[in-house]
């Protein structure tokens, strides 16, 4: 009888355990606000946002130094946001990484953006809808992000739908991810809760997605009135370095259960 009890017992445990691996964990989100550094106040208002938001400064900016050390200061993950060359030829402003640089030239240029914003976890890149589409120049540059002696992750902000950045951050073993969503590309206020909105579900439905937004008065509001609902919401905020984590683990799931 006592043999019976203890199978049973142990029956019960197995399931539960079982029960408790196939329970979803918690939609997850990540949110990166780029340009920031060259307003003191608006990135005043970025670092204070509640949650691991991740602050994306442009290189060699007045105020880079002075913000990036706060946002580090309140646990938030800093990245350099690096401007590329875009098809219509915009003024990427210092920093700024073009198709007709040799190696040398971009590896230097890269290296003093890095040097130029302190506390770097990451890169992701401003605006390179030309740029981003040559394996070649992004191979450069994964080899430069690999070569640091911390490890950075690089982010696709997806610019052009040509682009292979993220590809070639692969093959270089960064960590890395793409954009799901761009919070403001219409910046009205109705546009922004509507893209916040349409964040919320994609990380519903696949687990984890990632948001790029700006400092504009319509996307900190939004922010500032929805990050501190989202334990209402079901969701939670976490770093985009955890983002990449959760995503890769996902991944890994996905392809177990279908090569059984």
């Amino acid at each position: 009888m006592r043999w019976w009890f203890g199978v049973l017992v142990s029956a019960v445990f197995v399931c539960s355990a079982a029960q408790a691996e196939s329970v979803s964990p918690e939609p997850a989100i990540a949110i990166i606000i780029d340009d920031l550094g060259d307003r003191l106040a608006e990135g005043r208002r970025v670092v204070d946002l509640p949650g691991p938001v991740a602050c994306a400064f442009l290189p060699h900016t007045p105020h880079v130094q002075r913000l990036a050390e706060a946002a580090h200061a309140t646990g938030k993950e800093v990245m350099l946001h690096l401007p590329l060359q875009a098809k219509a030829g915009n003024d990427l402003g210092p920093g700024g990484l073009t198709l007709d640089m040799d190696q040398e030239a971009f590896v230097a240029s890269v290296q003093a953006s890095l040097a130029a914003v302190p506390h770097v976890s990451g890169v992701n890149n401003h605006m390179g809808s030309l740029l981003t589409r040559h394996p070649g120049h992004m191979t450069w540059l994964m080899e430069v992000l690999r070569a640091q002696e911390a490890e950075l992750f690089f982010i696709d902000s997806r610019t052009s739908r040509h682009s292979v950045a993220e590809q070639m951050a692969r093959e270089a073993r960064l960590p890395t991810a793409s954009r799901h969503v761009f919070l403001d590309h219409n910046p009205s206020p109705r546009a922004v809760e509507a893209e916040f909105e349409r964040l919320l579900r994609i990380a519903r439905s696949r687990g984890v997605a990632l948001a790029i937004g700006h400092p504009y008065r319509s996307t900190l509001e939004v922010l500032e009135r929805r990050l501190p609902q989202l334990q209402e919401d079901g969701v939670r905020l976490v770093s985009v370095s955890e983002m990449i984590e959760l995503e890769t683990e996902r991944d890994k799931s996905w392809q177990t259960s279908s090569s059984h």
